[in-house]
């Protein structure tokens, strides 16, 4: 039988969402409480990668279990076990096909800017102090990403992808207060993609690009030419979608 998760998890004191060697990542995390919890050896699949340090408001992984299990219970002994940077908003019964990367139909990031030193947000956001940024054109140079699809000057060098190519729905840079939020919602995003993204649109807003040179960017397909990749800190997945056809109940 399969289910999904329904998570979220602070990023600062892991190394990313994965599972990888001599690091401490959230999938190993949560496999070693599931096995504990439910008596079998468990893995589970999630929804996408998050670099070290990156949050996530929402994130699905899926796995696989031999008999029926109590979702509720489950959900309350994962939030008791697991450690509190990590919680656990709900447990689905999915068809057997379902697959929580592969059946995403679109994923959103929030970036999020404090634009004045906040002693509050300094694990979770960017601090750029006493920085004169040109919002408008920050939003008109984000609203030219809808225009086109292949990325690759945003993503990481060294990457196995088959394709650059992302259908961006959604792009735009929000004040609250004094903090300055960058909204993002794509079919699918390349590695380090919206940590790029956001470096490139500063050079922007700093009036260091113009939005000509912003285009010659994308058109350039050469991650040399784009902006440096912001911090981890400020980076948050906050949605994730899928078709209601992969839920059972």
């Amino acid at each position: 039988m399969r289910y999904f998760i329904e998570l979220s998890y602070q990023g600062k004191h892991y190394h990313g969402w994965q599972k990888q060697a001599n690091e401490i990542s959230v999938q190993e995390i949560i496999e070693k409480a599931l096995s504990l919890l439910l008596k079998e050896e468990i893995s589970v699949i999630g929804c996408g990668r998050t670099d070290a340090g990156v949050h996530a408001r929402q994130f699905f992984l899926h796995f696989d279990v031999e008999k029926e299990i109590d979702k509720e219970k489950l959900k309350y002994q994962l939030n008791s076990f697991l450690p509190e940077d990590i919680g656990i908003f709900q447990v689905i019964r999915v068809s057997e096909e379902a697959h929580a990367r592969f059946n995403a139909i679109s994923r959103s990031y929030q970036y999020r800017i404090s634009l004045a030193k906040n002693v509050f947000e300094n694990d979770l956001s960017l601090q750029l102090n006493q920085v004169d940024l040109n919002i408008e054109k920050m939003n008109e140079a984000a609203a030219l990403l809808m225009h086109y699809t292949d990325f690759k000057c945003f993503s990481r060098s060294k990457t196995d992808v088959k394709t650059y190519d992302c259908k961006i729905t959604e792009a735009y840079w929000k004040l609250n207060g004094q903090r300055l939020d960058f909204y993002i919602t794509s079919n699918r995003f390349l590695r380090n993609m919206v940590r790029a993204v956001v470096g490139t649109l500063l050079e922007v807003g700093k009036e260091r690009m113009t939005l000509d040179e912003f285009i010659n960017v994308i058109e350039s397909r050469d991650r040399m030419k784009a902006g440096a990749s912001v911090k981890a800190k400020g980076l948050y997945l906050t949605r994730v979608t899928y078709p209601d056809s992969i839920l059972i109940e």
